[in-house]
């Protein structure tokens, strides 16, 4: 497959392309949901239908894997099979049974005068959607783009263009069926790194960029966006664990939230664990650590109570792992961990074991994360665990979404107002 012609004028591409997006977005926003629930449906249909095809396309992407250097890790979450299109299928019909967030009034009143004032949810319009190597993604965002009314540019990595191009085909072919534009959905057909920056530059069609990968290159759009950048930094998580904690728990919550799967944004990567609890609490969590081998890294007061420790550095305590590896520190009281979780935390998701009410109130009131569990994995900080279906992405910022980014957070609103002949003086 070749995936950028020879002689593509790359600035006239990109905005071609950005160009059809924009009309496809005005034709969503007004679009009626029982259509977009049909080609939600009947692209699930079709991935299943196809899923020989699309496993075909996987395999030219595998065979390329090893030559862009890909761990073993990135390999699997790039590969495809029957089930996996199943579950791609599913998370699809599951979109299409969530309430469309188009149209829905905010707020309502009348003012003295008699302006009758609502405010109603509406697309933000077309997205740019920048993300790392996994085909499951590309049917994600594209599902929950559409199903909020938003046309999506899809640039996915080089080393799933395949994979992406099949899924992306199917989708559009059923659009076209279904009566949604055809360009509601489109793949970025190079893989050229200049044209996210062509891209980036468009915020006369495109509304929003969200990047969803590495820190390097969510850096990048944030520098180079014309248009406002909804971002995913990394997920360096906490787990603190407060004098009053019952051990047991605190031990299984720990274990979960960095054994369950390491290599993901909510997975934790930093144990604090009060000092009056410590001497008793830590030495049952580490073994259950290092049983998993995880090398733990640990402050002096930490290492005391743990062997075969390694000594922490300033660095571990900002450092997202995405692996067998976890720093962990000693505190003195619960605003030290607030406070070295506000430090060097990346207001990702961050969570307290405890029994003392204030404490947790405290803990909630005082760390500034998306998310903030009590007395739960760090793991839980999900889209679908929360009941938003598919996410595009955790926000780690505040504006204009923050937490997992559901349908209601890729819509803003607007304000209708009708009158009856009022004017001003």
């Amino acid at each position: 497959m070749n995936t950028a012609a020879p002689t593509l004028d790359l600035a006239a591409y990109c905005r071609d392309t950005a160009q059809r997006a924009k009309q496809a977005s005005a034709e969503l926003a007004t679009l009626d949901a029982e259509i977009k629930n049909r080609w939600l449906n009947e692209s699930a249909d079709a991935l299943v239908d196809s899923a020989d095809q699309i496993i075909a396309a996987n395999e030219l992407d595998l065979a390329a894997a090893p030559g862009y250097g890909l761990t073993d890790a990135a390999v699997d979450r790039l590969r495809l099979n029957p089930d996996r299109i199943g579950a791609i299928a599913t998370a699809l019909r599951e979109i299409s049974m969530l309430a469309d967030p188009v149209g829905e009034v905010l707020d309502g009143f009348t003012r003295p005068g008699g302006l009758q004032i609502l405010k109603k949810r509406v697309p933000l319009g077309v997205v740019f959607f920048i993300y790392e190597s996994r085909p499951n993604v590309t049917a994600d965002a594209a599902a929950i783009c559409v199903k909020s009314g938003n046309a999506v540019i899809l640039r996915g990595g080089k080393e799933a263009i395949h994979s992406s191009r099949a899924i992306v085909d199917l989708l559009t072919a059923t659009a076209e069926t279904c009566g949604l534009p055809a360009a509601a959905v489109q793949l970025v057909s190079t893989t050229d790194r200049a044209a996210v920056g062509e891209f980036l530059s468009l915020h006369d069609s495109i509304d929003v960029a969200i990047p969803r990968g590495g820190e390097g290159l969510i850096r990048r759009v944030t520098a180079e966006a014309t248009m406002p950048v909804i971002k995913h930094f990394d997920g360096n998580c906490h787990v603190y664990v407060d004098q009053s904690a019952d051990i047991d728990m605190a031990s299984n919550i720990v274990h979960n939230a960095k054994c369950q799967r390491m290599g993901v944004c909510n997975a934790c990567e930093s144990l604090l664990i009060h000092e009056s609890i410590a001497p008793s609490a830590l030495p049952v969590i580490a073994k259950r650590l290092q049983a998993e081998s995880v090398e733990i890294r640990a402050d002096q007061a930490a290492a005391a109570l743990i062997p075969d420790s390694v000594p922490a550095t300033e660095a571990d305590w900002g450092t997202e792992y995405l692996g067998p590896i976890i720093s962990v520190a000693v505190v003195k009281s619960i605003d030290q961990a607030i406070g070295h979780i506000n430090r060097y935390g990346s207001h990702h998701t961050d969570a307290i074991v405890t029994r003392d009410l204030a404490a947790a109130e405290a803990f909630t009131a005082g760390v500034d994360s998306s998310a903030v569990m009590v007395n739960a994995s760090t793991r839980f900080n999900d889209g679908g665990v929360f009941g938003l279906g598919a996410e595009i992405g955790i926000s780690t910022d505040k504006f204009h979404a923050r937490g997992p980014c559901g349908l209601r957070e890729l819509t803003t609103y607007k304000y209708i107002v009708k009158g009856d002949g009022q004017i001003r003086t």
